[in-house]
């Protein structure tokens, strides 16, 4: 599925050649994150690299190109959902270490009065 684009965004994305410190360190205020010179410095640089790679896939994806969720074909590797015969009750309570009515008994497990 191919996500909408906001009117200009390949224009912004490919205008945007490198985000500065004072960029990022707005975004980061506006999202209550209290970043040290340090890290504005380190990130700017990061978010750059991003916006670059954003901008080089947004050239290559072209209309003509179609959307995809995975890069092979999924197919189907289940059977036929055909009904069948059930198995006999007795025949696998037989095989079962022990049963009790019909039923197969465990141990108890949770220490409930019975």
């Amino acid at each position: 599925m191919r996500v909408p684009e906001a009117p200009g965004a390949l224009t912004r994305l490919g205008a945007m050649s490198t985000l500065s410190r004072d960029e990022v360190a707005r975004v980061a205020a506006l999202a209550r994150i209290d970043l040290t010179p340090a890290e504005l410095d380190r990130l700017a640089g990061e978010l750059d690299v991003i916006v670059q790679s954003v901008a080089r896939v947004s050239e290559i994806a072209t209309p003509d190109v179609p959307a995809t969720s995975h890069p092979l074909p999924l197919s189907n590797v289940f059977r036929a959902d055909e009904p069948e015969a059930p198995l006999d009750r007795d025949e696998v309570l037989a095989q079962a270490p022990a049963a009790e009515d019909g039923k197969f008994l465990v141990p108890q497990i949770l220490g409930e009065d019975a």
